[in-house]
Order: structure tokens, then C-alpha cells, then sequence
């Protein structure tokens, strides 16, 4: 997701905040559910995986605010 940031700092991320670091792993597991969905390896209605959709794409859009705003400080 943020493969276009210096890696050094999605990691400092990761290892200082908390919450950066647990919305990012929420956001890789709807990740792969919503891939697993799409392959019908995850049987699951359309109206979860709308949602599903919808709540990864609030992480990610959260995400990378977080990062721009903590490294606007830095």
C-alpha cells in the first residue's frame, strides 16, 4: 500500500504507533478476505463483502492520513 514511501518510514510506523500498526493489519487481513471472496475461496454474501470493501477502503484512506500527517511532522 505504501510502496511508493521509503520503506524506513511505514516501518518506524509500524514499530512507534499502535494504532497505525493495527488499522495496517486490519487493512491486509479485508486485504486478503475480500481477494479470497472475489475467488470464491470465502463464500460470502454480496452485502458482507460490500461492506468489507467499503471498511478497507476507510482503513486505507486512514491510513494514509496518519501517514502523511506524521511524517509532515518529522
Amino acid at each position: 500500500m505504501f510502496e511508493a514511501h521509503p520503506q524506513t518510514e511505514v516501518e518506524a510506523l509500524m514499530k512507534n504507533d499502535t494504532e497505525f500498526r493495527q488499522l495496517f493489519r486490519r487493512h491486509q487481513e479485508l486485504d486478503k478476505q475480500v481477494l479470497d471472496a472475489e475467488l470464491g475461496v470465502l463464500p460470502l454474501d454480496d452485502t458482507t463483502l460490500a461492506r468489507m470493501k467499503k471498511e478497507k477502503l476507510f482503513a486505507k484512506d486512514r491510513l494514509t492520513r496518519m501517514f502523511e500527517e506524521r511524517n509532515a511532522v518529522h
